[in-house]
């Protein structure tokens, strides 16, 4: 099945160029469906990448899916015009009367500071308890993950001896986890942060339950016990480029950053990069959408007021 998009959005021209079917606006008004309504909350600097990898993994399953897109209020990033801003993000008061069957949150290059020190961080909040009755499963990556522990459950971030960059091997911890369904008994993710929670805070708060991890980058995926609250430590629906770009560019500003792991053919950034993480990142995707999404998510949104949390 198609992803509605916004008729004019960038990310329209790539997916189609991928042979990815994207449904516009204007054709979607034809089909008498009830798509599943899911508003990504984008906090990554480079919007239209971002828009472009999630509109791509999130399009990638049969079932229909309405993408909303919304910006902080509170802070206005400088990487991306004013009128892209405006033609294709709403912020919080021009969504907060709606409900949504599902809802990412997505990362941000702000996780070496406190997380009060961030300067949306209150707004950040007021979305995230709003998510509790307004959202029926909501997906946190990366920083947004670390942000919704702390929010929700108390749980610090710590910083990193050095920087977790590369491409690492994961495994799943809890076989029964429906969020890993079909996955193999080792997977790969890239990571990207200089920050980590760790399992011992996690592993003390009973509604919380850790599905997969890695030696190396630690823990990777923990939810609440029916998925209403979803959070990814890494970052499964980077491109092939995504670690290349990130790179090459700190390395062109003078910055001490070592070769992404895991991601070079013998280390050498000459070379293209390999890519392990894509078939298991649309299945993570896909099974998020299935069973904690669409399998029980309300036909009428509005019943979403009635729950809480730990639903």
């Amino acid at each position: 099945m198609p992803i509605k998009i916004p008729n004019e959005l960038p990310a329209v021209k790539v997916l189609n160029d991928e042979n990815i079917f994207v449904m516009t606006e204007t054709r979607a008004l034809t089909q008498d469906i009830r798509p599943l309504k899911i508003l990504v909350l984008n906090l990554m600097p480079k919007k239209i990448t971002t828009e472009t990898q999630l509109s791509r993994i999130l399009g990638n399953t049969p079932l229909q899916i309405e993408l909303e897109f919304m910006r902080t209020a509170s802070h206005m990033p400088s990487h991306i015009s004013e009128e892209h801003l405006f033609a294709f993000y709403k912020t919080f008061d021009e969504v907060a009367d709606k409900y949504f069957d599902g809802m990412v949150i997505t990362g941000a290059p702000v996780e070496l500071l406190r997380f009060e020190d961030v300067d949306y961080w209150d707004e950040l909040c007021e979305i995230m308890e709003w998510s509790k009755t307004h959202v029926h499963s909501t997906f946190h990556i990366c920083w947004a993950a670390q942000a919704g522990l702390y929010y929700h459950f108390g749980i610090p971030k710590y910083e990193l001896p050095e920087k977790m960059f590369g491409v690492f091997e994961h495994r799943v911890e809890y076989k029964r986890s429906i969020l890993f369904r079909g996955f193999d008994d080792t997977f790969y993710v890239p990571h990207s942060r200089c920050t980590a929670c760790k399992r011992e805070d996690i592993e003390k708060v009973p509604e919380l339950r850790i599905l997969a991890s890695s030696p190396a980058a630690g823990v990777y995926a923990v939810t609440t016990e029916k998925g209403r609250q979803v959070f990814i430590m890494g970052h499964s629906e980077y491109d092939p480029e995504t670690l290349k770009d990130e790179y090459l560019r700190d390395k062109a500003k003078g910055i001490d950053i070592k070769v992404p792991v895991g991601y070079f053919p013998d280390d050498d950034p000459e070379k293209e990069p390999i890519v392990r993480w894509r078939a298991h990142a649309n299945l993570l995707y896909c099974n998020w959408l299935n069973y904690f999404v669409y399998q029980t998510t309300p036909y009428d949104l509005d019943e979403l007021k009635n729950k809480g949390r730990s639903d």
